[in-house]
Formats: C-alpha cells, sequence, structure tokens
C-alpha cells in the first residue's frame, strides 16, 4: 500500500534522493544536496508550506512540495506547486495524480484558488502529465535573475 503524508524533517535524506532524479531532468536547476536540504527544511517548517511524499514501505518513492503566495489577480492566496517527481519505477501507478490533489487539497484548505507551476519545457512526459491531470499552459513566460 502507498502512504501520502507530509514530510518531516527526518524524510529529508529521501526527499533530497528524489530531487537528485528530479534536478537531473531539469535544465535550469543543478543538484546541490546542502542547498536542497536547507530548502526543504525551511519549506517543511514554514506554516505556508507543505511538503508531501508517497511511502511504500517505508520508503519514499514520490513528493511534492506547495508553498503559498499572495495574487493580487486572485485576491488572496495562491498556491506555487514545485519539486514533482516520482521515482522511475513507480511511475504510471496514479502517484503522481494523488499527489497532486493532495497537493491542491492542501491549496484549497489554505485558501487559494489558483495552482502554479513551472515545468522545463523540454520534459515532455511531465508536460503530458499535467495537460491530463487538468493543468493549462498560459501567455505567461518564467524570467529569473540571481542577485548575488
Amino acid at each position: 500500500m502507498i502512504e501520502m503524508r507530509r514530510a518531516e524533517q527526518a524524510d529529508i535524506p529521501g526527499l533530497t534522493a528524489l530531487l537528485k532524479i528530479l534536478f537531473s531532468i531539469e535544465k535550469d536547476f543543478t543538484f546541490n544536496e546542502a542547498k536542497q536540504r536547507k530548502g526543504l527544511q525551511m519549506v517543511i517548517n514554514d506554516e505556508h508550506g507543505c511538503v508531501l511524499l508517497a511511502e511504500h514501505n517505508g520508503t519514499i518513492i514520490g513528493m511534492c512540495t506547495g508553498q503559498l503566495t499572495i495574487s493580487t489577480a486572485e485576491g488572496g492566496p495562491a498556491l506555487l506547486v514545485e519539486d514533482v517527481v516520482v521515482a522511475e519505477e513507480w511511475r504510471a501507478r496514479g502517484i503522481g495524480r494523488r499527489l497532486m490533489d493532495e497537493i491542491s487539497g492542501w491549496g484549497r484548505l489554505a485558501g487559494a484558488s489558483r495552482l502554479q507551476l513551472l515545468a522545463d519545457k523540454s520534459n515532455t512526459r511531465a508536460l503530458g502529465f499535467y495537460m491530463n491531470t487538468g493543468w493549462r499552459s498560459t501567455q505567461l513566460i518564467c524570467l529569473r535573475k540571481y542577485v548575488n
């Protein structure tokens, strides 16, 4: 049986291993274990953040994170979904869909009226998954700038 639950600090090593897989796919990010550990700790400890995981027999096999932002367009909270990843051998079994449903439910309970995410434009498998689960592309593009 696969259990879905919120992550705890003790789960960080298993979550970090999944982020290593995810960041090997995403061209814009480089895996740095210390940074990923720190980021996970921050989201787990933040009341406006949520790290969800899928677990089978004590092994973490999938995860996603969400963080609330304030949207002027919505006049309230919106949920930024990140770090959606399922271990390769567990894909195509509904785990990703369950994680997305759970994070959506968390966002809805927190008052979010919109969910948004970024996806690597060359990751056709992930883009297909998102489209099949009701996500739609927008006219917006992502821009970024580092300040340090």
